[in-house]
């Protein structure tokens, strides 16, 4: 019987995202995630380790203990994921910026920004705190800093997109469009920010994703539409790489901090947490995510040898 195989008819748009021998490439796949049988898979997913600019007081004991050393300083944290653990991409979530948290400034922040740019050579990502105002501050401090480097920052959503996405065409910075997990408002952004003038080149899509258990059903559908509609039915608007924040989401729900004293049939807490955060990370990289934000090194491990697993016996 011979192997049915869809027809393709779309390209996701390739992005870089770093400078020099160490940027990464991601998109520019012709078939859905994995499926290099039927088009072309050149690149792999990333991950990208997650590390903030301000003691995280509200991580459990378990994504502490292993960062415990460094955790004050961001500059070492992230040097110890790279030297450590072999991180290839960092996402620095500039968590100190947040109005409801210790709401410091852009210039309160940016030396953090400067030595941060100055001594990690890897491809990052910044984060802003979600605040549609303050990030518009935060974010164009950081694209004037990373000048040269190719950094990407988020989330751009679409009451800031003009001024966080003029910043960036100016500064020549990749932008992470985010809009709550809805294809329709996905591909409203997208076309903003290219009618703006940001290039092709330079926009990913960060649908708003949910963890397991807590509307991974439903993220999975919405991005699995992103990408039929990029890839089958033509449609060039939502034909980008996609970015997969869910560390902050896995982490957050109950029945990840929920401590094993308390309820033992759970089973142990750390163990829980990294299944928990392993799980999603799989189940949106099938979905059609190019980079997955893992805050856990024991999660990276997992995902990293499934990914190296699918891919060499898919024949990429």
């Amino acid at each position: 019987m011979e192997d049915i195989k869809l027809n393709y008819t779309g390209k996701i748009r390739e992005v870089e995202i770093g400078a020099g021998d160490k940027k990464i490439k991601i998109g520019g796949q012709s078939a859905l995630n994995f499926h290099s049988f039927e088009g072309e898979f050149p690149n792999q997913p990333v991950i990208s380790f997650e590390i903030w600019d301000s003691k995280p007081d509200e991580w459990p004991d378990s994504c502490i203990g292993p960062f415990n050393d460094v955790i004050d300083d961001p500059v070492s944290w992230a040097k110890k994921c790279i030297n450590e653990y072999g991180a290839k991409c960092l996402t620095v979530f500039l968590n100190s910026t947040d109005p409801n948290g210790m709401n410091k400034s852009a210039e309160e922040v940016k030396p953090v920004v400067e030595k941060i740019v100055k001594e990690i050579d890897v491809p990052l990502i910044f984060w802003g705190s979600g605040d549609v105002k303050k990030d518009i501050d935060v974010l164009k401090m950081v694209c004037e800093v990373c000048e040269g480097k190719n950094v990407a920052l988020g989330p751009v959503v679409d009451k800031n997109y003009k001024q966080i996405g003029g910043s960036a065409i100016a500064y020549k910075q990749v932008v992470i469009a985010s809009s709550p997990i809805d294809i329709n408002l996905a591909k409203q952004l997208n076309i903003l920010l290219l009618e703006l003038g940001v290039p092709e080149n330079k926009i990913i899509m960060d649908p708003t994703v949910g963890a397991l258990g807590y509307g991974i059903e439903y993220t999975y559908s919405v991005m699995e539409r992103d990408r039929i509609a990029g890839l089958l039915q033509g449609d060039d608007k939502l034909a980008f790489p996609i970015y997969c924040y869910l560390s902050k989401e896995v982490w957050k729900i109950k029945e990840v901090g929920i401590l094993e004293t308390i309820d033992i049939k759970l089973g142990k807490e750390k163990e829980r947490g990294i299944m928990f955060e392993a799980i999603t990370a799989t189940l949106l990289l099938l979905a059609g995510a190019d980079i997955v934000v893992i805050r856990h090194p024991e999660t990276v491990k997992l995902i990293d040898k499934l990914r190296e697993e699918m891919c060499e016996q898919l024949g990429k």
